[in-house]
């Protein structure tokens, strides 16, 4: 196996091991926004060996974000690169045998079954609940695991939307109003949050391909100026119109 060299720590580790290794390089990952969370999730999972990931932005890049988003640089500023081809292009000199698609595009009602449709599971970079409760919806319907990430300051949460688990809507039922909340422009962001909750992300991304029996099936949540971590359990909400008895889901 061509990974025996590049992958050989990763194989190494008896979580992945040869099948493991092969079974990531048969995946197909949709990254839904290539920003802080986004960056840093497609970054691991060019470097861990999936096979195909999907890098979805319509965003250009800005000087403002180099802070935290690992995979541009000044020159990508200055040019305003799209996010999504710039990340590809940056992924692809990281390891050429990861087959990368960007699409520069606003996931929205009319496009995310498309986005979506073909890959093995989706993780979360996106920066607003709008589209999360949209990736939520659309991978309930198909039964596609999702997870879930998002940071504010020094804090973050992260979630495995399994299909015989809890979803989205059953920790929150409705997505808050817009202005309801603070956004990472009020209250800023440490890039090392975004670094951790997107490593998580793509950890539980590698158990969920592999079938590894450790998938959390948790919410997590990480303080990280106050070195907090908990794990929160979220039920399956009988009344939830995704995972309720009367959900109408692709089986």
């Amino acid at each position: 196996m061509e990974g025996s060299s590049r992958y050989g720590r990763q194989i190494a580790f008896k979580g992945v091991g040869e099948d493991g290794q092969a079974r990531l390089s048969r995946a197909r990952a949709a990254v839904i926004g290539v920003g802080a969370l986004g960056t840093a999730i497609a970054n691991s999972l060019a470097r861990a060996g999936f096979g195909f990931v999907r890098l979805v932005d319509p965003d250009r890049v800005e000087l403002g974000n180099l802070q935290r988003q690992a995979l541009f640089d000044e020159d990508d500023a200055a040019a305003g690169s799209f996010k999504a081809e710039a990340a590809a292009a940056r992924l692809a000199r990281i390891n050429s045998t990861v087959v990368l698609e960007p699409l520069v595009a606003r996931v929205d009602a009319s496009n995310v079954d498309a986005v979506i449709g073909d890959v093995d599971l989706v993780l979360d970079g996106t920066d607003n609940f709008e589209s999360r409760y949209l990736i939520n919806d659309a991978c309930r319907r198909r039964r596609l695991p999702w997870v879930y990430g998002g940071v504010l300051g020094d804090s973050g949460v992260s979630m495995n939307v399994l299909p015989d688990g809890p979803c989205l809507r059953c920790l929150m039922p409705e997505a808050p109003e817009p202005g309801s909340y603070e956004t990472t422009a009020e209250a800023g962001v440490l890039n090392q949050i975004t670094a951790i909750i997107a490593s998580i992300e793509s950890a539980e991304a590698m158990k969920i391909v592999i079938g590894s029996p450790r998938v959390r099936r948790t919410l997590a949540s990480i303080s990280l100026w106050d070195a907090s971590f908990h794990l929160v359990e979220v039920a399956r909400d009988p009344s939830c119109p995704l995972c309720g008895p009367s959900a109408n889901v692709r089986r």
